[in-house]
């Protein structure tokens, strides 16, 4: 350990994936790590089957495996990615017909094992949040038309899930002119005992913060946290609902708590 740390953590994780009542399921996730650096992502395609799906996994891929090439934290390579998971998608569209169209979200955390840090970056409107105590600490705000009427105070958060325009998104991957928003956080600690979620809208819009955060406190553990989201969401969801797909990372004390990791080979799982 290096004694300049103030803070050693290990990391579980758990995941889940569903198509909820849609045909196919147009949401992936991925994750990859070296004993060093963890990654993992949530990405939400659209477009329809064969394209939304292609168009998610064809973010995922591109950027776990660029990722997994050159393991950093800095945030202007994280963006760097995203731009270039862009520029992925819109060479697939160039198949034609059903990808001609094809757009995808997608929400990244990078961590450092090392300096015990976090970064994401993100475009559309899956999430990540970072709770600590039980409290979200940091969230990623969505690009979105109802996120924007949140910011100017025409909408709350709870408003915000239930609006007719609630999935009307302002950027998503698959842009033939490379213009879209990516926002990136900088590095932020990450202490024993902090969760990080990334999830599609599939999970929060259904769920709400507060409910998340409650649920989230009453939780020994993320796999039993996810089994509560995933009970909560099929036992009140309309017939039609969506995709939703989510990816809980629980920061341990470093020899507190089995470190449990999907294998790398997951990177390429639903």
């Amino acid at each position: 350990m290096n004694p300049s740390r103030k803070f050693a953590v290990e990391i579980e994780i758990v995941a889940i994936s569903k198509q909820g009542g849609r045909r196919y399921n147009e949401d992936v996730y991925g994750h990859w790590h070296d004993g060093r650096f963890v990654a993992c992502l949530v990405a939400d395609g659209a477009g329809g089957h064969g394209g939304g799906d292609v168009a998610s996994v064809t973010a995922r891929d591109y950027l776990l495996g660029a990722f997994s090439a050159s393991p950093s934290l800095e945030p202007v390579f994280l963006r760097s990615l995203v731009e270039h998971a862009n520029d992925a998608v819109v060479e697939r569209q160039k198949d034609g017909e059903k990808l001609a169209a094809m757009r995808t979200t997608v929400v990244m955390a990078a961590v450092d094992l090392h300096t015990d840090e976090v970064v994401w970056a993100h475009c559309g409107d899956s999430r990540a949040y970072l709770f600590r105590g039980g409290q979200v600490l940091a969230r990623t705000t969505d690009h979105s038309v109802v996120q924007q009427m949140v910011a100017g105070g025409m909408l709350d958060d709870e408003g915000a899930r239930a609006h007719p325009q609630r999935n009307l998104l302002l950027s998503a991957l698959g842009a033939a002119d490379g213009v879209i928003d990516i926002a990136v956080s900088q590095p932020m600690p990450l202490q024993p005992g902090d969760v990080l979620l990334l999830c599609s809208d599939g999970v929060w819009e259904p769920l709400g913060d507060a409910w998340l955060a409650r649920t989230l406190q009453a939780s020994p553990s993320p796999a039993v946290w996810l089994q509560q989201i995933d009970g909560a969401i099929t036992s009140h969801a309309k017939p039609d609902h969506d995709n939703y797909t989510a990816v809980a990372l629980w920061a341990h004390a470093e020899g507190e708590g089995a470190t449990q990791m999907l294998p790398a080979a997951d990177a390429l799982s639903r």
